[in-house]
């Protein structure tokens, strides 16, 4: 019997890249992730090239940002009433026509600051849709049982599309800014045609949305307010990244700590994507089945921990290691996280919370990085990635006695 529990389960293991479906959507979602980092990286280079001016850069930054929070609500609204397909699909489409606004302006030399900006913004408000419709659009591919594992396989394209895009717009961009443009024109077209044929499971039923007032615009704020599964992991997750954002101080390491240089920073900047890659990799073959709580607050200490090791270290190699267990240590949080949300959320509300998740993630990168900054500006970079470890540690102890039912959390079902 045991045997026979243990083939099913390889063969479901094993049919999760063989789904239609469930192939267009990673290859769309890589394509789509690798095109946004490539086009990051070109229009910052462009930016700073055409006007020679840090704020301006910073702008860029902001003009993506500003829109994913400023439509937290209507892009969950949209995400649950309408075609989730449809939207991603769209949403592609016009950042493929972006790209190629972008080209065709640096070839005929009138892309300007505010061109730029206005790119950036377009971008960063598909962006804002896409990603939790993208999301909520994966548990009508698979089964299921299968949902950890695809979700995996998904956080495994993230973070190939977080390594080779930067690297792939870099290279591209030293030939000229008109290559990382075709190249991400036609990259996020490949993507949106993928995205249009991709067909959900039949035996979904969609429910009629209900009237839109301003309850139900909120509503995805209170759906994760009132079930602490769901609240206590997102918000740990807010907390222990917005604590223990070590690597916005990489510049600092590279140059002053480690005096590596460049190339230092390069590889330090790709260390957590591969330990990420390599622990998402991992996941989708030998997915979790038990003890999610205590794995979560497990891989929160790691996190803590490395990130401790990183900010004692003078030697790049104890670094790199260090940075590898940062990023692994992430994903398994990132798994657990994901799956409680798209399992513990109802389908016609999936949309709405994860565009409540997407503010969390995207608030805890942003916000930590300005919080590594300001820190270190008063007690150096060292000691506020010492500092940031520890408070990631405290903040997952914490959160085991504010939320004890997900420190005991066995099963991802479980409310």
């Amino acid at each position: 019997m045991q045997q026979g529990r243990e083939y099913s389960m390889l063969q479901a293991n094993q049919s999760t890249l063989k789904q239609p479906s469930f192939t267009k959507y990673w290859v769309s979602r890589t394509l789509s992730s690798t095109s946004f980092q490539m086009l990051s990286v070109a229009i910052g280079w462009q930016m700073y090239q055409i006007t020679h001016d840090a704020f301006s850069l910073g702008l860029v930054g902001l003009a993506q940002f500003v829109p994913m929070v400023l439509l937290t609500l209507i892009v969950g609204q949209v995400a649950d009433r309408y075609d989730r397909r449809m939207i991603v699909f769209l949403c592609q489409i016009i950042e493929g026509m972006v790209a190629a606004l972008l080209l065709i302006g640096t070839i005929a030399d009138w892309l300007g600051r505010e061109e730029i900006l206005a790119a950036a913004a377009i971008i960063g408000a598909c962006r804002a849709f896409e990603g939790p419709s993208s999301s909520a659009l994966l548990p009508m591919l698979v089964p299921k049982e299968l949902l950890p594992k695809a979700i995996a396989w998904t956080t495994s394209a993230g973070q190939t599309s977080q390594i080779l895009g930067p690297t792939l717009g870099g290279l591209l961009f030293s030939v000229g800014p008109v290559y990382v443009y075709i190249t991400a024109a036609l990259a996020l077209l490949t993507a949106g045609g993928l995205s249009f044929f991709i067909r959900v499971r039949t035996e979904l039923t969609v429910k009629k949305p209900e009237p839109v007032t301003i309850q139900s615009l909120f509503s995805g704020l209170v759906f994760v307010r009132k079930h602490p599964v769901i609240l206590g992991t997102i918000s740990l997750d807010l907390f222990a990244v917005l604590l223990g954002g070590a690597t916005a101080l990489l510049p600092i390491f590279a140059q002053d700590i480690l005096h590596t240089g460049p190339w230092g920073l390069g590889v330090m900047r790709t260390a957590p994507a591969v330990g990420a890659l390599m622990m998402s990799m991992i996941l989708a073959y030998f997915p979790l089945k038990r003890a999610y709580g205590p794995t979560l607050f497990g891989a929160l200490a790691v996190f803590g921990l490395a990130t401790m090791l990183f900010a004692v270290s003078k030697q790049i190699w104890l670094s790199l290691i260090a940075l590898l267990l940062i990023g692994a240590s992430d994903v398994i949080s990132v798994v657990i996280r994901s799956s409680l949300v798209q399992l513990q959320t109802p389908d016609e509300m999936r949309g709405r919370v994860n565009a409540v998740n997407s503010l969390f993630i995207g608030t805890s990168n942003q916000l930590g990085e300005f919080e590594s900054g300001t820190l270190a500006g008063w007690v150096g970079a060292a000691n506020a990635a010492f500092i940031g470890g520890i408070g990631t540690i405290v903040v997952a102890g914490l959160w085991m006695v504010l939320f004890p039912s997900l420190r005991r959390l066995k099963s991802l079902s479980e409310s």
